[in-house]
């Protein structure tokens, strides 16, 4: 079962940030790999970024940056060309996204849903750099983004 995650909708529902920097990519990955290093899932993580398609690979994790359209229309694509779109699951807390990947046949979780899936990061590797406090949890940060009041 893959994963697609939308790496911008994380950062912002994580981190509150509309506009991640590179430091906010970096510690996203980092966290990702450490959460998915100990099981058998693999998940690419899409990022909007600038044109010139850019992929690498840590373990089970792929990054990729779209060179034509956004993050959203890469992660459509991968499902649409997917031989069993319904065993794609796409993580986003973006409502349009969700609609348009259920309706192309995908599976969708929030990204709550998808950190509780996957557990803390490894106590030995520690947070990943500039990670969010340890006292607040996913299902926080995912609780205040679903109210409209505090998206921009």
């Amino acid at each position: 079962m893959p994963y697609l995650l939308d790496g911008n909708n994380l950062i912002g529902s994580v981190r509150r940030t509309a506009r991640p920097s590179e430091q906010d990519r970096d510690a996203l990955v980092a966290e990702l790999a450490d959460r998915l290093r100990r099981t058998r899932a693999r998940a690419t993580l899409f990022f909007d970024g600038p044109a010139g398609e850019r992929s690498r690979t840590l373990g089970s994790l792929t990054i990729r940056t779209p060179s034509g359209g956004s993050a959203d229309d890469a992660i459509l694509r991968e499902v649409a060309a997917s031989s069993s779109p319904r065993d794609c699951v796409v993580v986003t807390a973006d409502r349009g996204l969700a609609g348009r990947a259920r309706d192309a046949g995908a599976r969708v979780v929030s990204p709550g849903e998808f950190f509780a899936r996957f557990g803390a990061s490894s106590p030995r590797g520690g947070p990943a750099r500039d990670a969010p406090p340890a006292t607040e949890s996913v299902e926080e940060w995912m609780r205040y983004f679903e109210d409209p009041r505090n998206r921009s």
